[in-house]
């Protein structure tokens, strides 16, 4: 610091900050502050220089700062919000996809051991799932040649029952055939796209009735040596088969697992306790906890998925004795 008596003598001002009484508009204007009159007139020392220089960045900073927010307030007052427009996107619902309503009406009356259990009627979600819910109702009523009618229950799983559905091949495939129906699952699958996507959470909750669509389980396909025609070529080996779009299931309680490979296509109306009685029915006990079998499907060994097939399988002959549309 400079000794020098002149250097000192200066306007209280400097060590006072910039009074609040100036309106902020003011900020723009940078030279009204104090530092910038006592500049023309007197030699200032470099710590009052630096007081001055520090209030001109605070000043400038400041401004910059509050400039924005006078545009968006200026802009919010020419341009106010339409309330019609708010109006609208508040009345626009979600998409809600737990309040479906049946369209169509389909029953099933079951048999184990030939001995009638009872009677089961579907409410199928036509408006929805206009694909699954088509595919199940002209199966039941038997519009395609072939029905439910004398096919078995398969499989029974503690949270779900599945039925073995129509064959792709033999006496089922000729029937399809003559009548000109499609067992082909490609539209199933479009529309299991879309409601996966469309509806969060759980889709097959208890009591709901779904389409098996695809086989989440299906190990890629097995690249082999094959000789055609002299010469070594690779081909591929398809491990297991994929699902025609008629195997189905009734969910007894909420079964997320399935999520992945069935279809939601209607709802049990009247009978769950059909279903339970059909869950009860003793089944083969499953052995895919095996190091021999884990190796085996790991490899996409032909045999594991044949045994596969038998696991949960009931001991009990389970099977629909009828089928039809009730409206």
């Amino acid at each position: 610091m400079l000794q020098n008596p002149k250097f000192l003598q200066s306007s209280p001002q400097l060590l006072h900050p910039p009074t609040a009484a100036a309106s902020l508009p003011q900020l723009h204007n940078i030279p009204a502050s104090p530092c910038f009159p006592i500049l023309k007139q007197f030699k200032l020392s470099r710590r009052e220089l630096t007081i001055c220089g520090n209030s001109s960045l605070l000043l400038l900073l400041g401004s910059q700062a509050l400039e924005p927010l006078y545009k968006s307030k200026a802009q919010a007052e020419e341009h106010p919000p339409d309330n019609n427009q708010q109006n609208e996107n508040v009345s626009t619902p979600s998409p809600n996809c737990s309040n479906k309503v049946p369209t169509k009406r389909a029953f099933l009356d079951i048999a184990i051991d030939g001995e009638p259990v009872g009677h089961i009627v579907i409410g199928l979600y036509g408006d929805d799932v206009p694909a699954g819910a088509g595919m199940f109702s002209s199966i039941v009523s038997g519009t395609t040649g072939i029905s439910y009618r004398r096919k078995e229950f398969i499989k029974i799983m503690p949270n779900y029952v599945q039925h073995a559905g129509l064959r792709s091949y033999g006496v089922d495939a000729e029937l399809a055939n003559k009548t000109g129906s499609n067992l082909a699952v490609e539209n199933l699958r479009e529309e299991w796209e879309k409601v996966y996507e469309k509806c969060p959470g759980v889709k097959n909750l208890a009591g709901t009735v779904s389409i098996i669509v695809r086989d989440p389980s299906k190990p890629p396909p097995k690249l082999k040596l094959v000789a055609r025609k002299g010469k070594l070529e690779i081909d591929q080996e398809e491990i297991g088969r994929d699902p025609n779009g008629t195997e189905f299931v009734i969910a007894i309680k909420d079964s997320p697992e399935l999520d992945a490979s069935a279809l939601v296509v209607g709802e049990v109306l009247e009978g769950m306790e059909v279903v339970k009685r059909i869950g009860q029915v003793k089944t083969v006990q499953e052995n895919a906890g095996s190091p021999y079998f884990r190796v085996a499907k790991l490899i996409g060994d032909e045999r594991a998925v044949v045994a596969e097939r038998g696991f949960n399988r009931p001991y009990s002959k389970v099977v629909i004795t009828n089928c039809g549309l009730m409206d």
